[in-house]
């Protein structure tokens, strides 16, 4: 779901150091810009007021929609809730790959 602009998918297990559990909120970072572009969400840092090209992120259809709930503080359980609804599968389905996906944008500064 989240790739970098080198299309190098980041591999980061949910279980990691950034202090997320299903009960954790997080919401989209102010030190980022958003474009949707071509079914895409494209993600740039901002950092010293510019933006960050060599740092561009592009979400796929399902990261976009976890994106777009995301401008409001949302729990990875409440995210996994939302996207087993829109796609009609089990909550326990995505549920961690949605909070794998949430760890990375953590780790990667896109959420706060």
């Amino acid at each position: 779901m989240l790739q970098k602009s080198e299309n190098i998918e980041l591999q980061i297990d949910a279980g990691n150091s950034s202090g997320l559990t299903e009960s954790t909120p997080v919401v989209r970072s102010k030190a980022v810009v958003a474009r949707e572009m071509g079914g895409e969400t494209l993600i740039i840092p901002i950092r010293g007021h510019v933006g960050d090209l060599a740092s561009i992120y592009s979400f796929n259809h399902t990261g976009s929609l976890i994106w777009k709930l995301l401008q409001q503080p949302s729990t990875p359980g409440e995210l996994a809730d939302r996207v087993a609804r829109e796609y009609g599968v089990e909550r326990n389905e995505i549920k961690g790959d949605v909070e794998k996906f949430v760890a990375e944008m953590k780790q990667a500064g896109l959420v706060e």
